[in-house]
């Protein structure tokens, strides 16, 4: 058995019996996780070993674990600032903003791999234009350059933990005031004007960033079709322009952003015949039982690879694992630098 392209939810802090079924089937390869989910780190690092026991080859476990307002565990864990205070730094010490944003991913990734998670839906590399409130402080900066600094930092950050990177929302949520949770979005910018935003992107994809989530928004003077569910974004520019070579996520496809593309077996098939590898169907039980008993993709075997490259390096992991020496400087340095004042950082290599 292979790892399946569907990425679902499950209900609480516990697996069910209807959990568990959903695990063994053939076409889920995935679970992201929710707060829900989580009672402390002993609860969820169980969770996560049964999640990764229910079959062979074990499925992928995500969560959206960013920082700031989107950070799904609490207690028990350091809590990270949002990303915007990463890049208010940056303008006045660009070097010392860096290695912040490092150590930020590295801690995230150090807490969340022991207890299980594979990887989180992290950085968010859409620039901050100041009209979308749903990404507002999650994102780095308003300057491209300044995003990309950062980012391709926080990616290093998490690569030294052993994690995984997934970048999004590309080709770029910073442009449009709507939340592609309630409603489609809709950029009417040209072409030559989203460079800007894919510039970010091309600096990560050069040094080997893994994974990448698409937008739920509509391109409108590029291309009809939402991006997500669109082999334009996907194949032609993500794979053939910008060179990409890691596994394509979409966002939840139960987003209102999604739901005008059909049935969710609908919206599942187009973003999976667009290039997707891994399709995520969440909050919405009967859509993912219906995708389930539904859905017939094409077995991909470079998918397949893509996937297995998401998990977790655990040789890396193990040279500074939670509860080590190196992960106590680690919180002593991210409380050093983001108290005001002083703003002082030691830096790693």
């Amino acid at each position: 058995m292979t790892l399946g392209p569907l990425m679902i939810d499950i209900a609480g802090p516990e697996l069910t019996a209807a959990d568990r079924e959903l695990l063994r089937h053939p076409l889920v390869g995935g679970v992201i996780l929710f707060s829900r989910n989580y009672a402390d780190r002993e609860q969820l690092t169980e969770l996560n070993r049964q999640i990764h026991a229910a079959r062979s080859p074990a499925v992928l476990i995500a969560v959206d674990h960013e920082g700031g307002r989107v950070q799904r565990f609490r207690d028990g864990f350091t809590e990270l600032p949002p990303l915007r205070r990463v890049g208010r730094l940056f303008d006045s010490e660009p070097a010392t903003a860096r290695e912040l944003a490092r150590l930020h991913a590295r801690l995230m990734a150090i807490e969340l791999l022991d207890t299980g998670v594979d990887f989180s839906f992290a950085p968010v590399l859409d620039i901050d234009r100041g009209l979308c409130e749903v990404i507002g402080d999650r994102a780095l900066h308003g300057d491209p350059e300044a995003v990309a600094a950062l980012a391709l930092a926080y990616m290093q950050g998490m690569r030294r933990a052993g994690m995984a990177a997934v970048a999004k929302h590309f080709p770029g949520h910073g442009g449009v005031v709507g939340d592609s949770h309630l409603t489609l979005p809709e950029d009417r910018r040209e072409y030559p004007d989203l460079l800007d935003d894919m510039r970010p992107y091309r600096s990560l994809i050069d040094d080997g960033l893994k994974g990448i989530m698409m937008a739920h928004i509509r391109y409108a003077a590029v291309q009809p079709e939402v991006a997500s569910l669109s082999s334009y974004w996907i194949r032609q520019i993500l794979r053939g322009e910008l060179g990409f070579r890691g596994a394509v996520f979409s966002d939840d496809l139960s987003m209102a952003g999604a739901q005008g593309a059909g049935d969710p077996t609908q919206r599942s098939a187009m973003a999976l015949e667009a290039g997707a590898d891994m399709i995520l169907v969440c909050n919405d039980r009967p859509a993912v039982e219906r995708v389930l008993d539904e859905l017939r993709p094409a077995d991909d075997v470079a998918a397949h690879a893509r996937l297995a490259a998401m998990r977790p390096v655990t040789e890396r992991y193990a040279e500074c694992r939670y509860g080590s020496a190196g992960w106590r400087e680690c919180c002593a340095q991210l409380t050093a630098a983001t108290a005001t004042p002083p703003l002082e950082l030691d830096g790693e290599s």
